[in-house]
């Protein structure tokens, strides 16, 4: 059985605001967690309802974001999809997590680095 992940972008990065994102990378796995297809779809108008409809035409399982409004969170877990909302961080290593089973909301995905000096 396939699985079926949504990512609202900006740019390089997991949008800040689901609300705001101009365009979303919708991504398939199979059964072994394997990417079998990975699209890059521009939203014409970016707002919370078109990727709330987009989302569930779709048939999208889970969604990693950053900031949503309560309105649409409830929503979204009403209809069964799993979210996992407050992610910050580059798309790419939100996805590698997400398939590896460490993403978590809220995770917070820049490389840590040392700095010293002030």
């Amino acid at each position: 059985m396939s699985r079926k992940l949504l990512i609202p972008l900006y740019g390089e990065e997991v949008a800040p605001r689901f609300d705001l994102a101009g365009e979303v990378l919708i991504v398939v796995l199979d059964e072994h967690n394997e990417i079998r297809d990975e699209r890059i779809i521009v939203v014409s108008q970016a707002s919370a309802e078109g990727l709330c409809h987009l989302i569930l035409k779709e048939e999208i399982g889970a969604v990693i974001c950053g900031g949503i409004e309560e309105e649409y969170y409830q929503y979204l877990k009403w209809k069964r999809v799993d979210l996992l909302d407050a992610v910050i961080g580059p798309w790419k290593a939100a996805l590698t997590a997400w398939i590896e089973g460490t993403l978590s909301p809220g995770s917070i995905l820049y490389p840590r680095r040392d700095h010293h000096e002030c």
